[in-house]
């Protein structure tokens, strides 16, 4: 009978030598170290795992500016104040005098009352004028200008709609006068809302271990973000799948895209077809649509980024003026912030100095800054590590980088209650009754680990959750872009 041979790359193999014969390439050598048999000292082993990348958990963001509230239907609809004050973009002006409003819109301006007209130029030119007519239709006014002239095209410097129609006006409405004994102000204005919805999403995971795995015990001391630890593999695994899926109800929320029919994507989750029956609407899409996104904050010097700041003040006074504000950004943005800030510090030398230290040798350098105000506005600086992690929108550049997020609440019509509510600008809402919570749910099947549900030799982890965000007040909201 011939020995066994070993083979390169494989501890044994079953193919014969040619002859009879003593070899030392038939024999398993305790010395080679190729079949770790030549290793006769135990090596001096670390048990437990490191962890070279910290917590590596990117949810944070929803746990620190949103609330969590139950739904109990698969839509959710509120609506949104309209604008107190009447005002209208991109009129068109005849030299007759006659406004039209843009895109062939109707409007709610009235004879009687008197506007003010800017002709939009780089410098414009301003004039007030007395409303005398509205079409029928209301999609055009006739404005007579206080300034003199029986229309507006007659007055000196203001530039009315050319041949190829791209001049064009801003108007707003800001009082009105009538004769003495005359009738009273005809029509009357109904104030406007916008109506908005979301849906929510089903989102789920799961993990499975085999009944032979779980009774293994390795060499291995593993340690997790969901407090697990010990010597059997798959609590590790089991901590790390929860751990993913935790994180991805985070970040489908805040990346989350309706589908649209020409897509394919409504084929497939939705009804084929058909706009916004799959998917749902995250915070990145909502402050898109909604919201105002800037391309400021990092710019060519720290001066340049203050005046992006202060561009960014004059549009938050167009909106709510919500006077706090959360900034969520990344490592670029916030260095650069802090050296805005620096720059604006007449202690020191070329701004190095952060503060009033009292001469103390052992007084550490603070380099950073955690907030600042700025006009009438406060600003919170955090360093959101979704947009920094190399494994999520870190390894993404030139693009997000950072959102703003009012702080406190919004007052808002719930069609569901039929009543105002006070609710945070941002807020999950999660499929939950008394017959089935779906906020988070995770449940096991299977023949191991004390549950016996089926024939299966293993343990199958399921996990689902169906929420979505709401996005309340998105004009107050603002994206940094690159």
């Amino acid at each position: 009978m011939a020995a066994i041979t070993p083979s390169a790359g494989s501890s044994l193999n079953s193919t014969p030598a040619p002859a009879k014969q003593t070899l030392s390439s038939n024999y398993l050598s305790f010395t080679g170290g190729s079949n770790d048999w030549s290793q006769q000292y135990l090596p001096d082993l670390y048990e437990q795992e490191v962890e070279v990348f910290g917590n590596r958990s990117i949810a944070s963001f929803l746990r620190m500016v949103s609330a969590e509230m139950p739904m109990t239907s698969d839509q959710v609809v509120w609506s949104e104040q309209g604008r107190l004050h009447l005002h209208y973009k991109g009129a068109a002006v005849a030299n007759t005098g006659v406004i039209t409003i843009a895109s062939s819109g109707t409007h709610a301006v009235r004879v009687g009352q008197t506007i003010v007209l800017s002709d939009n130029q780089t410098s414009p030119t301003v004039i007030k004028a007395y409303v005398s007519a509205v079409a029928a239709d209301n999609t055009t006014l006739t404005a007579i200008p206080y300034t003199g002239g029986a229309t507006v095209g007659a007055v000196s410097g203001f530039v009315t709609t050319d041949d190829d129609g791209t001049a064009t006006c801003d108007l707003f409405v800001y009082g009105s006068e009538f004769k003495k004994g005359t009738s009273g102000m005809t029509n009357a204005v109904q104030p406007s809302f916008a109506s908005l919805t979301n849906k929510p999403i089903i989102i789920k995971d799961k993990y499975e271990v085999s009944g032979s795995d779980a009774s293994q015990i390795g060499w291995v001391e593993v340690t997790g973000e969901q407090g697990q630890s010990g010597y059997l593999w798959y609590l590790k695994a089991e901590g790390d799948t929860r751990q993913r899926f935790e994180d991805n109800l985070e970040m489908a929320m805040i990346e989350g895209e309706f589908a649209k029919a020409a897509g394919g994507v409504d084929s497939q989750l939705g009804t084929a077809g058909s706009d916004d029956t799959a998917g749902t609407e995250g915070l990145f899409a909502a402050v898109t649509a909604r919201g105002h996104i800037t391309t400021g904050i990092v710019g060519t010097s720290p001066t340049d980024d203050l005046g992006s700041f202060d561009n960014i003040l004059k549009k938050f006074d167009a909106q709510g003026a919500i006077e706090e504000n959360m900034l969520f950004i990344n490592r670029d943005v916030s260095l650069a912030i802090d050296d805005m800030l620096a720059t604006q510090n007449s202690y020191g030398a070329g701004g190095t100095s952060y503060g009033v230290f009292s001469n103390s040798e052992d007084m550490a350098l603070n380099l950073g800054f955690s907030g600042f105000r700025r006009g009438s506005y406060d600003f919170y600086k955090t360093d959101w590590k979704y947009l920094n992690d190399g494994s999520t929108r870190g390894i993404i550049e030139n693009d997000i980088r950072g959102v703003i997020v009012p702080a406190g609440t919004s007052t808002v019509y719930d069609q569901i209650l039929g009543k105002n509510i006070k609710r945070p600008f941002l807020h999950v809402r999660y499929r939950a009754s008394q017959t089935d919570d779906r906020k988070m749910k995770s449940w096991t099947t299977g023949s191991v680990g004390g549950n016996f549900s089926s024939d299966l030799d293993a343990m199958e982890v399921h996990y689902l959750s169906e929420r979505c965000l709401i996005t309340q007040g998105a004009n107050n909201f603002m994206l940094l872009t690159s």
